[in-house]
């Protein structure tokens, strides 16, 4: 009888009773849909497992806070994404840009200085833009994933992820420029 309830049910009925059994209904029809999310993000099966964990404790404390005003699947995506992004934002904040050691040993001091100076530079730019062009860009260049992943991963046209990575160039070059 209760597998046979809807989502939104589920969490009624948790809500009112308590029953954990509503939320491990829950828990057996999203876990690998919320796992597979993850690691589409974070390419790591260790991470998205770690994460889909975190994700489901998360979505348990704010169960009183569904207001259905979408479905549940949907509210459960949406926090799974952002649960995803805010760590992908995290990990790319203690992210440095660095340069292989062969690479500094060939460069003379003053070539040195100048491409630490860039980085630098750039690391400072890159701050000025908004968290989600950030983490596309770093995405794309950083992760090296192509734009149809990036598109998939962020559920919208390859056309309009390209536009994006252009309109986000283009601001840096504004920037870097202008802030120099």
């Amino acid at each position: 009888m209760k597998n046979r309830l809807k989502d939104e049910e589920l969490v009624t009925q948790y809500l009112v009773t308590s029953q954990s059994t509503y939320t491990e209904l829950l828990y057996r029809r999203y876990a690998q849909k919320v796992y597979r999310r993850c690691f589409s993000l974070i390419k790591d099966p260790v991470l998205a497992e770690d994460f889909t964990q975190e994700i489901f404790l998360r979505v348990l404390h704010n169960l009183p806070n569904f207001k259905e005003r979408s479905t549940f699947s949907t509210w459960l995506y949406a926090i799974a994404y952002n649960y995803c992004m805010d760590q992908i934002r995290h990990a790319n904040r203690q992210t440095t840009v660095g340069i292989g050691e062969e690479l500094i040993q060939t460069l003379t001091d003053e070539e040195s200085d100048t491409i630490e100076f860039q980085l630098s530079h750039l690391s400072r730019v890159l701050q000025y833009l908004p968290a989600d062009e950030r983490t596309l860009l770093r995405l794309k260049y950083e992760e090296d994933q192509d734009i149809k992943a990036l598109a998939h991963t962020l559920n919208i046209k390859d056309s309009a992820i390209k536009m994006r990575l252009k309109r986000s160039r283009d601001k840096i070059r504004r920037l870097y420029y202008n802030l120099a």
